[in-house]
């Protein structure tokens, strides 16, 4: 139940971020062809109003179809041929190219009308008809098609401040002297420490919550007893021995923690607009410092995304939310990294289109992809390879 509703929840977050793609291309007039939960063939499908809505074979995430991302060219269909078929289309792809060379896109359109009954299943052919589409994305407005590249990083920051108000509404969890839970193989569990008994004293002091972990820390690791609370009566337990863990004597137990008053909503505002900075900042930085060999340790995988996630939910819905919310934020702003085919590369290309004073064609596109995938197998490498060996500690 816990990876399910992790994968669940990665899932809700990609198809969110497409659905802010998708409803503001529509509201700035570009009509997506395609609004698909999932990725692989399609299940099920339905087309209403010239959007093809879908769920497809594997349902992680989703995607969205927009129109004409790229000037059309002939040669993009031409490419997905067989020497065959490209001697026998010469004659229409030749039309083709000297209509859009005279940006005849009226004839354009006739002659791929023409070309269907032969190539009707080729995507490419597709979408070269979509890119001379009025409402292609290529042709419009540099400002249109920021924001709407824009949307989805933008629908994952507003998530993730949407997660994090009730993650910081949630009162602090307050310390107890209630043992919670006992660890394998160490001397509370030897001495007969039991889940719900409430520490008295440790070494003939009386403690409280606090000063709790510090009374047994400070026994050094010499012989002690242990007064609990058990039943309404108190017990004395050893003499046992603490034993060195990680720099702290400890003798094995977990301490219940109790949630506290419930936060203010303008509070929880604040803080998590001040969280979303920080974690901005930090997130920026340490994205920088992969340029330089630092901080590679850090990098995770949808694998390792899973796993933690899976133990928020695990540890408190309130933990999970704030999880979610910093995952989503990640998502915003990896998304936002000026390389294709990332929606930061989108933005970049359609600002120097707009200085350009022309559309780049898809071999430009592609050429400019090839740095962003790049950098996505080598983030990809690094993530999996330390899933995996933390994994396996």
């Amino acid at each position: 139940m816990n990876v399910g509703a992790a994968i669940l929840a990665l899932a809700v977050l990609v198809l969110l971020h497409e659905a802010g793609h998708f409803f503001v291309a529509r509201a700035v007039g570009m009509t997506p062809r395609k609004f698909y939960l999932g990725f692989g063939p399609a299940l099920v499908k339905r087309t209403r109003h010239g959007v093809e809505y879908g769920i497809a074979a594997f349902p992680l995430g989703g995607y969205v179809k927009i129109p004409g991302m790229h000037r059309p060219a002939a040669a993009d269909v031409r490419g997905t041929l067989h020497v065959e078929q490209q001697h026998e289309l010469a004659p229409q792809f030749e039309a083709l190219d000297a209509a859009l060379e005279r940006d005849d896109e009226a004839g354009a359109r006739r002659i791929v009308d023409d070309l269907k009954p032969a190539l009707g299943g080729n995507r490419q052919l597709q979408e070269l008809e979509w890119s001379l589409a009025p409402d292609a994305y290529w042709r419009q407005r540099a400002w249109k098609k920021v924001v709407v590249i824009a949307a989805g990083p933008l629908t994952n920051l507003l998530i993730a401040f949407v997660l994090f108000v009730p993650f910081y509404s949630e009162g602090q969890i307050l310390l107890t002297r209630t043992v919670d839970s006992l660890l394998p193989n160490y001397p509370a569990a030897a001495a007969g420490l039991r889940p719900g008994d409430q520490v008295v004293s440790v070494a003939g002091h009386r403690v409280t919550a606090n000063t709790l972990p510090a009374s047994i820390n400070a026994t050094h690791g010499r012989p002690f007893k242990l007064v609990v609370e058990r039943d309404g009566r108190d017990l004395t337990l050893g003499p046992l021995r603490a034993k060195l863990d990680q720099g702290a004597y400890r003798i094995g137990f977990l301490i219940k923690g109790v949630s506290g008053p419930r936060q203010p909503l303008g509070y929880a505002i604040g803080k998590s607009v001040r969280a979303i900075g920080f974690l901005t900042r930090d997130t920026l930085g340490a994205i920088g410092g992969l340029f330089v060999g630092k901080g590679t340790h850090q990098v995770s995988s949808a694998v390792g995304i899973v796993r933690v996630t899976a133990a928020a939910y695990k540890q408190s819905f309130a933990d999970f939310l704030g999880i979610v919310g910093y995952i989503s934020l990640s998502l915003a702003l990896l998304n936002l990294l000026p390389v294709l085919p990332l929606d930061g590369g989108h933005i970049v290309m359609s600002l120097l289109e707009r200085v350009r004073g022309r559309a780049f064609s898809q071999l430009a596109y592609m050429r400019y992809s090839a740095v962003g995938l790049t950098l996505f197998m080598f983030l990809l490498y690094l993530g999996l390879r330390n899933d995996f060996s933390t994994g396996h500690s």
